[in-house]
C-alpha cells in the first residue's frame, strides 16, 4: 500500500511539474511588465500584459501554482483571468492587468466599435457600476481638525446613512429617481445637492448619455435604488477625512487647490448601490440567451457578454449609463451631507471652508473613446473594471483647469495608511488605453491588528466590515503607486488620515454589512433572528460597543451578546453595559 501511495504521489508531482513548465512557457518578463503569451488559456486573441513589481510577480506565480496543485474550483488565478479576457471577441491591443491586479477580474480592455464581432461584458464593468471616488478639498489644516476630531467623526456618522440597510433621509419620488438616472449631476445641482462647479470636475461632467430611456424602467431596480440614493454602502466603501502629508508636484497640486502640507481633504468611495447590481444581474441573465443565439463562447461564464450592437448590448449600455448617473449623484449627496457636517462642527459654511470637488473618478465602467492601436486611431469601447481613467495633459475630455496637468487620479489606500493623487500621462495612453490602478490596501491580518495601535477613530455598523476593507485581493498602496508612476502616471501628492498625538493616523470609515444567519462568520451567527437574516443597520458601533434596538426583548439581547463572546471580554462587557441601560 505504501508503495502504491508513493507511486501515486510521484505521478502527481510529475504532472504538477509538467503543468508548471507549461505555464512558464507562456510567461515572460520585461522589467515591470509580465507578458502573458497565447496558449496560457484556450482561444486567446491578443496577449496579456500585466504591470507589476517583482514581489507581485512572485505572488501571481505562486497563485497559479497553488491553483494547479490544489485543483481548486472556487477561484481562478489572476493570470488565468487575464488570459480569459484576452479570448473575448473583438478585443484589441492586449488584455491589461494593472499593479493592483487580484483574483476577481480587474483589468483595462478595449473592443473595436467597428468590428461587428465586438462585445460588451457586464463582467468587464462590475456589478457596482461606476463605483468610484470623489475628493473634496478644504481650507482647513490638521491644527483646525485635531481639537474637534470626535465631534466631526460623530457629525459625519450621524448625517451619512451607511451599510446595506442604510436608507436616505430625503423624500424622493420615483420621478426623482428617473431624473437622477437620466440627468445625473444636473439633477443634483438643480436640487441643491451639489454645486455647479462640482459637475465640471466629474468624468463626463457627471452625466452619461442614456441612449434608450425606455430601458431603465425596472421595478426591482427602483425598489432597491430609491431608498439607497445618498447612502454609502457596505464592504470597502468609505468616507474619509485626510491630511495632505507630501506634495510632489507643486503646480499640479496648486491647480487642484491643494496649497500646502497639513491641508484637510475628504475622499468618498462608493457606487450605484443596489440599483447598479440589479441592472447588471438582469443584463447577465438576458445575455445568456443572446450568447447561445449568436454562438459566442467564453472561457469563463463570469465574462458573459453580447455583441455591442445587439438589442441586449444596447440595452445594457443604457442601463449602465443610468446606473453611472445614479452613482455620481450618490457621491454628490454624500458630499452634501459631509459639507453639512463640517458646517455644523466649524460653524462656517461649506463655501467659506472652500469645500470644492477636486475630482470624481469611476473605476467600474465602459466608455466609448478614441485610442491609437497599432498606429491607427480607433473608436473603442474601453472597459475599466477595478481601474481608473488617466487621461494626459491636453486631452479634450478634461476640464479647462486640468488641461495643463492631466486628469487627477484618486488612489485610495487602506485604513490607517495613505492615499495618493496621480495625474495621467501620454505614456499611459500608449500603454494602457489611458488607464491606471484604482486602489490598494493591507491584508486582513494587518488591518485589525493596526487599528487600535494607531489610535484610529472609527464608526461602523458592523465590526466585520473593517476586515472587509482589506481582503487578500488588495495590495499595499505604495507598491502599487510606485509601479504606476514608473510606467504611466505622474505623482502629485500623498494624503493620510488626520493625525492625533504620537502622529498616529485617525480616520473616519463608514460601513455596514448584512449578515446571513446561516453563514459562518467570525463572530458567530444570529441564530435567534427570525426570517433567516439580520441587518446590522439595526445597530450602531460607536467605538466601545454596539447599540441594540430598544424594541428588542431582553432575552434576545442577551442571546446576541452571548453570541459575540469570541470578540473578547471588552466588547462583550461593553454590550452588557449598554443593554443594561435599555
Amino acid at each position: 500500500m505504501a508503495t502504491s501511495n508513493s507511486k501515486t504521489a510521484d505521478m502527481s508531482d510529475k504532472k504538477q511539474a509538467k503543468v508548471e513548465m507549461k505555464d512558464q512557457k507562456h510567461l515572460s518578463y520585461e522589467g515591470c511588465i509580465l507578458h502573458v503569451k497565447d496558449g496560457l488559456v484556450p482561444n486567446m486573441r491578443v496577449p496579456g500584459r500585466v504591470y507589476v513589481g517583482q514581489q507581485s510577480i512572485t505572488q501571481l506565480e505562486n497563485e497559479l501554482r497553488h491553483f494547479h496543485k490544489s485543483g481548486s474550483t472556487s477561484y481562478l488565478p489572476a493570470l488565468q483571468q487575464i488570459g480569459n479576457v484576452a479570448a473575448l471577441p473583438g478585443i484589441v491591443g492586449a488584455s491589461i492587468g494593472l499593479p493592483d491586479i487580484h483574483t476577481g477580474y480587474g483589468f483595462a480592455i478595449a473592443f473595436d466599435m467597428d468590428d461587428p464581432e465586438s462585445i460588451v461584458s457586464p463582467g468587464g464593468v462590475g456589478f457596482d457600476i461606476n463605483c468610484g471616488v470623489r475628493m473634496l478639498r478644504t481650507n482647513l489644516t490638521i491644527d483646525d481638525v485635531r481639537p474637534v476630531q470626535q465631534q466631526l467623526t460623530d457629525a459625519i456618522f450621524n448625517l451619512v446613512p451607511v451599510g446595506v440597510g442604510g436608507r436616505n433621509k430625503d423624500c424622493l419620488t420615483s420621478e426623482d429617481l428617473r431624473q437622477v438616472m437620466l440627468r445625473g449631476m444636473d439633477w443634483a445641482v438643480e436640487k441643491g445637492f451639489a454645486w455647479p462647479q462640482d459637475s465640471l470636475h466629474c468624468e463626463e461632467r457627471g452625466q452619461v448619455l442614456v441612449l434608450d430611456p425606455s430601458q431603465i424602467g425596472n421595478e426591482r431596480a427602483e425598489a432597491r435604488g430609491l431608498p439607497q440614493l445618498g447612502t454609502l454602502g457596505s464592504g470597502n466603501h468609505y468616507a474619509e477625512v485626510q491630511v495632505v502629508t507630501d506634495i510632489y508636484d507643486q503646480d499640479a497640486a496648486m491647480a487642484m487647490g491643494i496649497v500646502k502640507s497639513g491641508q484637510i481633504c475628504i475622499m468618498i468611495h462608493c457606487g450605484s448601490r443596489g440599483l447598479g447590481h440589479q441592472f447588471a444581474d438582469d443584463a447577465i441573465k438576458e445575455m445568456a440567451d443572446a450568447m447561445k443565439r449568436d454562438s459566442i463562447q467564453v472561457n469563463d461564464q463570469m465574462l458573459s457578454c453580447t455583441r455591442i450592437n445587439s438589442t441586449e448590448g444596447q440595452a445594457y449600455l443604457s442601463k449602465m449609463a443610468a446606473a453611472s448617473n445614479f452613482a455620481y449623484v450618490n457621491r454628490s449627496m454624500i458630499a452634501h451631507r459631509i459639507r453639512a457636517a463640517f458646517k455644523q462642527v466649524f460653524n462656517r459654511s461649506a463655501e467659506e471652508l472652500e469645500m470644492a470637488t477636486v475630482y470624481d473618478v469611476a473605476h467600474n465602467i465602459a466608455k466609448v473613446e478614441r485610442h491609437i492601436v497599432d498606429g491607427v486611431e480607433k473608436r473603442l469601447l474601453v472597459h475599466r473594471k477595478g481601474s481608473t481613467r488617466a487621461f494626459p495633459p491636453g486631452h479634450p475630455d478634461l476640464p479647462e483647469d486640468y488641461k495643463e496637468i492631466g486628469q487627477p487620479v484618486l488612489v485610495g489606500g487602506s485604513m490607517g495608511t495613505c492615499s495618493y493623487v496621480l495625474t495621467g500621462t501620454q505614456q499611459g495612453m500608449t500603454e494602457t488605453f489611458g488607464s491606471t490602478c484604482h486602489g490598494a490596501t493591507l491584508t486582513p491580518e494587518e488591518v485589525l491588528a493596526d487599528l487600535k495601535e494607531k489610535g484610529i477613530t472609527i464608526r461602523v455598523g458592523n465590526i466585520k466590515g473593517i476586515s472587509e476593507e482589506a481582503p487578500a485581493s488588495y495590495k499595499d498602496v505604495t507598491e502599487v503607486v510606485d509601479i504606476c508612476i514608473t510606467l504611466f502616471t505622474s505623482l502629485t501628492l500623498r494624503s493620510q488620515s488626520w493625525y492625533q498625538q504620537k502622529s498616529f493616523p485617525t480616520r473616519t470609515r463608514l460601513c455596514r454589512q448584512r449578515i446571513d444567519s446561516t453563514a459562518p462568520i467570525n463572530y458567530h451567527v444570529f441564530n435567534f433572528v427570525q426570517n433567516g437574516s439580520a441587518l446590522l443597520s439595526d445597530f450602531g458601533y460607536s467605538g466601545f460597543g454596539l447599540r441594540l434596538p430598544q424594541n428588542w426583548p431582553r432575552h434576545r439581547g442577551n442571546m446576541y451578546i452571548n453570541s459575540l463572546q469570541s470578540l473578547g471580554p471588552g466588547p462583550a462587557r461593553a454590550l452588557h453595559q449598554l443593554w443594561d441601560t435599555v
